[in-house]
């Protein structure tokens, strides 16, 4: 018997709505990194993007455990001598409450042209509304993708 491999073409695609109001940040971006790569699905094959559309609502209401609200710190780099920058997750939460959720979720990714591929099928937004109403996302259930 030889193994199964996903053609691209053959890839049958969703849309998944997780609310993340009151979840934990490294617990959503498990869950949504898994739903792009296509984990959840029997024909999962690592070198093709089987993954499905991913949107987040609620980032702005997303929590951490512990002390990282003001201990966990983001660096980049601008490209210049002495151009560290370096926020806090409070400082990143005012300023751009999507960002640290982008930052945890493409981490989770694989670092190459097919994770670029897979990225680009999260959308998220800070608040309830998504203008996505017309792909007919799912409300994303832990039971029923599983």
């Amino acid at each position: 018997m030889k193994t199964y491999s996903a053609k691209p073409l053959e890839v049958e695609r969703k849309w998944y709505v997780i609310d993340a109001e009151g979840k934990t940040l490294g617990r959503l971006a498990v869950l949504a990194a898994n739903l792009l790569r296509g984990k959840h699905k029997p024909q999962y094959t690592p070198n093709v993007d089987t993954g499905d559309f991913v949107i987040i609502i609620n980032a702005a209401k997303i929590c951490v455990s512990g002390k990282k609200e003001t201990g966990k710190i983001y660096y980049h780099h601008t490209g210049f001598p002495g151009g560290l920058k370096s926020a806090s997750f409070n400082e990143l939460m005012e300023k751009n409450p999507v960002l640290p959720l982008e930052k945890a979720i493409k981490g989770m990714l694989p670092h190459n042209t097919l994770g670029q591929e897979q990225f680009n099928k999260l959308k998220i937004y800070a608040g309830s509304e998504h203008p996505h109403a017309a792909q007919k996302p799912i409300l994303y259930n832990e039971t029923e993708v599983k």
